[in-house]
């Protein structure tokens, strides 16, 4: 499967974004599709992950409450709305798909997932 990371910007504190991940070559419904970010100097980070079964989805703490990650079958695509945007949030935001398990220890790994998109850059000026 091949992804691609889009729908990233230059915000201000407080408004909202969505980034979209579509999909080509196989259907999502195989994969859990998680959503990382990487900040400069830091390393890659979970944000959320989407499962394949569509039943159940996962957060970062730093992000519950205001990111929403969630997927259109028919538009293969995955999509994280993120809400209440801080600076911190800053970072360059990747999409990845895996096909193993949920359990939490894995889709928290970024070497548990075995496609990536490019990056898409957010930013939040404060």
């Amino acid at each position: 499967v091949q992804l691609q990371a889009f729908g990233g910007g230059l915000v201000q504190t407080g408004d909202s974004l969505r980034l979209s991940c579509a999909a080509s070559g196989r259907t999502l419904s195989l994969y859990n599709v998680g959503w990382f970010r990487q900040a400069p100097g830091k390393e890659r980070e979970f944000v959320a992950t989407f499962s394949r079964n569509g039943g159940n989805t996962f957060y970062a703490d730093s992000v519950k409450g205001r990111f929403t990650i969630s997927r259109d079958i028919t538009k293969n695509t995955v999509y994280l709305v993120m809400n209440s945007l801080k600076p911190e949030d800053t970072a360059v935001y990747y999409c990845a798909a895996r096909s193993g398990s949920t359990i939490l220890s894995e889709i928290r790994n970024t070497l548990r997932y075995d496609y990536w998109g490019q990056g898409t850059q957010v930013t939040v000026s404060s």
